[in-house]
């Protein structure tokens, strides 16, 4: 067992399904298996919802499986989520377990009274430093491995504002230059900032994580603190 930092290269352990699932029990949300091999998790007002996709395999995200998806409504009985977030296998699951704890907390999930802005701060709050070419939109960890910017959004990321050309935040870890990702996450045009900033903050988070194994392209990136 070993507590390691820096978060975002820490990996999941290969426990995200599990570590994300007892969240989202103690949270008092309701969980059905579905045709698809998934896991549908839903909150007791029906508002928010969360799906272990993994099994499904829906897409990719930078060659990476989506591992899960989160969703709002602004009615239970609404169809169409007014916003969705995928995140793939790999994503520390602090960072995934402490955007759900926020979600749940929400009155109305998506309502969205912050700025872009708000993501940036929490992450420059936890020595992360903006990119020099778009220091508005985009902020790098200090070690040059991970990034959370506010893009263009990727094929099939489904949102309920129907209009073309939109952006949403997206976040994904690279251990080193041109080496395959670690893990990625697409936040959709409406997720609320708020959201992303309690994801971002989680994330850059200093406080050393426990982990049995840790990804083999980031082991020389990452500090062993101690070992328990």
């Amino acid at each position: 067992m070993y507590w390691v930092t820096p978060r975002h290269l820490a990996g999941d352990d290969d426990a995200l399904a599990e570590r994300i699932g007892d969240i989202l029990a103690s949270l008092g949300w309701r969980m059905w298996p579905t045709s698809r091999h998934t896991l549908l998790y839903v909150s007791a007002d029906g508002l928010r919802g969360a799906e272990w996709i993994l099994a499904a395999y829906p897409f990719e995200l930078g060659g990476l499986p989506v591992a899960w998806q989160l969703s709002a409504r602004s009615r239970a009985t609404s169809v169409m989520a007014e916003w969705n977030a995928y995140f793939t296998a790999g994503v520390p699951y602090e960072g995934l377990a402490d955007l759900l704890v926020a979600i749940d907390a929400r009155e109305a999930p998506d309502a969205d009274l912050e700025r872009p802005e708000t993501v940036l701060s929490a992450l420059i709050s936890r020595g992360w430093i903006r990119d020099v070419d778009r220091p508005r939109t985009t902020a790098i960890d200090p070690g040059f491995t991970s990034c959370v910017s506010l893009e263009m959004l990727p094929p099939l990321i489904e949102d309920a504002d129907p209009r073309p050309d939109l952006v949403g935040w997206q976040a994904w870890a690279e251990p080193a230059l041109g080496s395959p990702y670690l893990w990625c996450a697409s936040f959709s045009a409406s997720v609320p900032h708020g959201l992303v900033a309690a994801f971002a903050s989680s994330l850059a988070s200093p406080v050393p994580v426990l982990r049995r194994t840790v990804p083999k392209n980031a082991e020389g990136r990452l500090t062993v603190v101690r070992r328990s």
